[in-house]
Order: C-alpha cells, then sequence, then structure tokens
C-alpha cells in the first residue's frame, strides 16, 4: 500500500501569504511522520488546474523549515478553511465546487441558523437550545425580550464574537447595549429607549444576515461572561469522541468570551464550582454537556455529510442546565495551551490524523503521485 497522503486545505490571511496556524501544521506534521502520514499544507491559489499540480507547503521536522514543492492531489483533504470576506474565500469555493468528488475528511457546516433548524428537529435536543429566531426586524428582538432578561443579536456567519450585540431589559422602556464590532472592539455599555432601540438594531445589522437569540445567564460574580468549550473528534475507528473541554472567561465589559477577543481559558472543574460544590453534581453536569456534544455531532453528520471535528460552544445556567450555543466546524487548539491539558492538545492535533488513516485504509484511494 502506498504511503498515504494528507493535504491541509487551508485560506492564506492576506496578501503576503502568511498562514494563521502555521504552528499547528507543523505539530501535526510532525505528528503525521511518527504514523507514516505524508503531510503537506496548501491553499486554492497553488493548485495548478491544467498541470493537476499542487505547488505545497511542505515542513521539515529535522530542519525545522518550511519550503515549498510540486505535489500531486493528496488522498485525502482536511478542509481547515474559516469564512473570510475575500477574493480568497471565491477561490475556494470554485475548488470546493470543482473538486468535490475529493475525500475529504470535513465539509463546510451550514450557517448558524440552519444548523438551528435542523437541531430543533430533534425533540432531546430542544430544551439544550436558546430560543433563536432570524432577525428581520426590531419587533423579532422585543418578542425575544417580553419573555428573556437578554437578547443576543448575532451574524449568521460571525466569527470570534465580531458583530455581537447584547440586550439587557432595564425596566419601564429602558434596555442596556453592549457588543463588539466587527473588528471585535468592544462598544461601551449604553442605555438606550425602546424608541431608539429598533432603529440603533437596523443599522446594527445593516445589509447582514443576523438571528436574535434568548440570552443565557453566563455571567461569574465579578461580572464578566463565561461559556465552555468543548471539542469532539473522529478517532482511528471512525468513531465520536470527546477530546477535551475548556471554560472561556471574557474580558471585563466583553459580551463575548472568545480568546481571540481578550478572552481567557481555564479548566471547566475549576468553573462549574460556580454552579455546585459537589464534585458529584460537578460531574453529572459535565457527562451531560459531553453526551449532549456527542449526540449533536452525529446527528449533524448524517443530516450534512462527512465530519472530522467539532467544537461545540456550550452555556451552563446556574441549575447546571447545559445550552448549545454555536457549533463551530474549525476549531482551534489553544484553549487547552491556556488551561495546561497537554494531553487534551496533543489528542486535538492527532486525532484528526488517526481519523485519516482509517478513512484512507477503510476505502479504496484514488492515485495520486
Amino acid at each position: 500500500m502506498a504511503q498515504p497522503v494528507l493535504g491541509i486545505l487551508t485560506l492564506y490571511l492576506n496578501d503576503k501569504k502568511q498562514l494563521e496556524e502555521r504552528h499547528i501544521y507543523q505539530r501535526m506534521i510532525t505528528e503525521g511522520q511518527k504514523l507514516g502520514l505524508d503531510i503537506f499544507v496548501f491553499t486554492p491559489m497553488d493548485v495548478y488546474d491544467k498541470k493537476k499540480l499542487i505547488h505545497a507547503m511542505v515542513y521539515d521536522p529535522s530542519s525545522k523549515k518550511w519550503s515549498r514543492k510540486w505535489r500531486g492531489f493528496p488522498h485525502l483533504i482536511f478542509d481547515r478553511c474559516r469564512i473570510q470576506r475575500s477574493k480568497r474565500f471565491e477561490q475556494l469555493l470554485k475548488f470546493r465546487a470543482k473538486y468535490g468528488s475529493l475525500k475529504y475528511l470535513n465539509r463546510p457546516l451550514r450557517n448558524k441558523w440552519t444548523i438551528y433548524q435542523i437541531l430543533s428537529h430533534k425533540s432531546s435536543f430542544r430544551k439544550h437550545l436558546p430560543e433563536t429566531v432570524l432577525f428581520q426586524n426590531g419587533g423579532d428582538v422585543f418578542r425575544l425580550l417580553r419573555s428573556y432578561p437578554s437578547v443576543y443579536v448575532k451574524p449568521i456567519n460571525g466569527t470570534g464574537g465580531r458583530g455581537i450585540v447584547r440586550v439587557e431589559r432595564l425596566g419601564g422602556d429602558h434596555f442596556l447595549i453592549q457588543g463588539r464590532r466587527q473588528n471585535r472592539k468592544i462598544i461601551p455599555a449604553q442605555k438606550m429607549h425602546k424608541s431608539r432601540l429598533g432603529a440603533f438594531l437596523l443599522n446594527w445589522k445593516g445589509r447582514g444576515r443576523f438571528l436574535a437569540q434568548q440570552g443565557i445567564q453566563i455571567k461569574l460574580p465579578d461580572g464578566r461572561v463565561h461559556d465552555y468549550r468543548m471539542l469532539v473528534q473522529k478517532n482511528g475507528q471512525g468513531q465520536w469522541e470527546v477530546t477535551g473541554c475548556a471554560g472561556r472567561i471574557g474580558p471585563h465589559r466583553s459580551v463575548t468570551s472568545n480568546l481571540h477577543g481578550g478572552g481567557k481559558a481555564a479548566p471547566m472543574n475549576v468553573l462549574l464550582r460556580h454552579i455546585s460544590n459537589s464534585e458529584e453534581k460537578r460531574s453529572e453536569i459535565r457527562k451531560a454537556a459531553e453526551k449532549l456534544s456527542l449526540d449533536v455531532a452525529a446527528y449533524l453528520e448524517s443530516n450534512i455529510g462527512a465530519l472530522c471535528e467539532l467544537a461545540l460552544d456550550l452555556a451552563i445556567d446556574r441549575s447546571g442546565r447545559v445550552y448549545l450555543l454555536e457549533v463551530n466546524p474549525k476549531p482551534a487548539r489553544e484553549v487547552f495551551i491556556q488551561t495546561g491539558d497537554a494531553e487534551a492538545y496533543r489528542r486535538a492535533i492527532v486525532k484528526p490524523l488517526e481519523y485519516a488513516l482509517w478513512m484512507y485504509k477503510r476505502e479504496a484511494a484514488p492515485s495520486s503521485s
């Protein structure tokens, strides 16, 4: 059997061809070598259709240097491309359309609204889903605010906490507005009268597509928000497993906890102490969160197609009830570095590689040079 070849598909961050996760790819290539897996990194810009060749980025663990080499198409592709507003993303869409018949470990996930609708069809998930509507006018937000003390308005395709605004009831016709712009800049909290709120939110939305979502009580005693990032991945037998979970605490005045927006990671069990002093209760909550995450991953895959890893952003309220806030198909791994969970970080790197080997051995691989 030929040595299996895995191509990591990504996008350059800018026109200088910088990579966002170079250190992750270095570690993957190094670990892949130990497993007998040949790995290179490429973007749609590096593909030369006429020659059916890729001007790939290759890393040599012994010299710790990157170089370029001409490679044929890989046996398998691990898609790590995140949504961005650029010509590079348009090139990606064309690549996926043209080379859709290649073997992928994972496929793009749908937008947040579609994911919410898919999950809502399963009755066992409904109690874990914050009430969510497509935001089309101020009335959509006001209807939610009649039932809940706070509502989040967020982009349908946003990542990293960008463009999210939280609306809180203050009493009477007044509300408190806090949020982050598309550049992640925190906007200071401001009081607003109901008569101005609808226009403010429509202006915030602009031409974009947004959701309005029930706010879950996730403030810590010091006022900072927190949530949990659960990473589930396929293993070397093609089965979903929990890789790890960590808490995330947002900076002061932030309505989100994303690490790229200044948030900090903390061990899950440490944060759960704010809910219960009982180790038994904390263990029960963790098991419920893990089961929900694995069930969601399996259900989404059955509806959407091949997936190999998902990060689920979870909120856990003061009663211990677990809510699913978002599903991220291209998860970063830094959260485990911050919490000092070296084993979870190692698993996060290695599991997709073991899954790729399992896929290669299981399915007849197309010819590759």
